[in-house]
């Protein structure tokens, strides 16, 4: 997919490390010049690594519960070649700790839906006006724990699972503006996974016994081609969709 998306600004939040780390790269291999919207220094990290590989890529601090950082952010992009691809990826620090609805303290709920459900409201509103000029794309990150539910991760699955909605909604909302909106479930390795195997060491044996592929994805070279396609002019007719990346964990979604 070299090349497919020359030109054409890509913002990615929540790209310092784990699966948005890995859109960035795939993204800036396939000629995009990519924004790291992220809120933390590894956020230079991945920028600096794309430019390493040859890419083009530029790190915008941005913490997506402010929407004034949201906007500088797209700033950023506009200023370069333009915003053609938001991609809400962050995820709250706290989506891998394991507590039951019950316990769930209100301020890591409050985090949950800050950074997923108004980090997506934020990032929808800063970007529509550079997308509807271009037709471009928001893409949007949720979880195999939005679809199935999670016992132990409930807030963490109902901030996923309203994305799924957002997305079907803004969808409807954005088609007549020539803009396209969807979903990727990705199942993937990634640091807050490898965290959830330290509350639990049996967790990696089981994902992968359901998976029928036999094991987790790779962010960048599993994950990112399917976000480039949704990108790409390859999926302009795509709107509204979840896509699950998971090596057929879900194969009746």
């Amino acid at each position: 997919m070299t090349g497919v998306l020359d030109r054409r600004g890509v913002l990615v939040t929540g790209a310092g490390a784990g699966v948005g780390r890995g859109i960035a790269l795939a993204c800036a291999a396939a000629g995009a010049d990519v924004i790291i919207a992220a809120p933390r220094d590894n956020g230079a990290e991945t920028a600096a690594e794309i430019v390493r590989r040859g890419g083009s890529a530029v790190w915008a601090r941005c913490d997506v519960t402010d929407p004034a950082s949201v906007d500088a952010a797209v700033t950023v992009a506009a200023a370069r070649r333009g915003l053609h691809v938001l991609v809400h990826n962050a995820t709250s620090r706290h989506s891998s700790e394991p507590a039951l609805l019950e316990d769930l303290d209100p301020e890591v709920w409050n985090d949950h839906a800050g950074v997923s459900l108004r980090g997506a409201f934020h990032c929808a509103r800063a970007g529509l006006a550079e997308l509807h000029t271009r037709g471009g794309r928001f893409i949007v990150m949720t979880s195999p724990a939005g679809m199935e539910g999670s016992r132990m991760l409930p807030g963490y699955g109902i901030v996923k699972a309203g994305l799924r909605g957002f997305v079907k909604s803004l969808a409807r909302e954005w088609a007549p503006l020539g803009v396209t909106v969807a979903a990727v479930s990705p199942l993937a390795e990634t640091p807050a996974l490898s965290a959830a195997y330290d509350q639990d060491p049996e967790l990696a044996a089981r994902l992968a016994r359901r998976v029928p592929l036999g094991r987790l994805g790779d962010p960048e070279h599993d994950i990112g081609p399917a976000v480039v396609f949704l990108a790409s002019d390859a999926a302009r007719y795509v709107t509204g969709q979840t896509l699950a990346v998971d090596g057929g964990r879900f194969l009746t979604l």
